[in-house]
């Protein structure tokens, strides 16, 4: 099923390759980081890892229509491409529900509700991370900014990792 999603993601995606290797990246660090805190064979990596493909899947709508992938927009229309691409798969409604509030919702700290939510923050936070200024502060900056948005052991020392590389 995850393969059926993957190719229904870099559908929409076109030859955007810059967008569906940032949802391959973000699917391969919430896979990690799921594997790292849970036993294998979990619900929530299916959540997870569903919602880490589609994370983004509004951005091309967003800025058809507005001219913009602001997160406003990728939040609005997102989930409506996500749910009808879940419903092919024969999905649970709940699953699909689920998944298509942490898509609506993936910028917004705020929102976060569960772990499922919280490892796809982590998970698309660490895969952005090189790209934010606050790698080049000082590690107190940094260490705060980490403890401020990884809750998962592994997440956090992921970043913290991170920051050593680049010093």
């Amino acid at each position: 099923m995850l393969n059926k999603i993957l190719d229904q993601m870099k559908i929409v995606f076109g030859d955007d390759s810059r967008r569906i290797k940032h949802a391959l990246d973000v699917l391969k660090c919430a896979s990690f980081l799921c594997d790292s805190e849970y036993p294998a064979g979990t619900e929530i990596k299916k959540t997870v890892e569903l919602a880490a493909v589609l994370h983004d899947i509004g951005i091309k709508q967003a800025e058809a229509l507005y001219n913009s992938s602001a997160p406003a927009y990728q939040h609005l229309e997102g989930p409506p491409i996500a749910r009808s691409i879940l419903k092919k798969t024969g999905l649970a409604e709940d699953t699909i529900e689920r998944v298509c509030h942490i898509i609506g919702n993936h910028h917004l700290k705020s929102k976060i509700d569960g772990m499922d939510f919280q490892i796809l923050w982590e998970a698309d936070l660490l895969v952005n991370l090189p790209d934010f200024p606050v790698l080049n502060r000082d590690f107190k900056t940094y260490e705060k900014m980490v403890f401020n948005n990884f809750k998962t052991g592994t997440g956090a020392q992921a970043a913290l990792d991170l920051h050593g590389r680049n010093s």
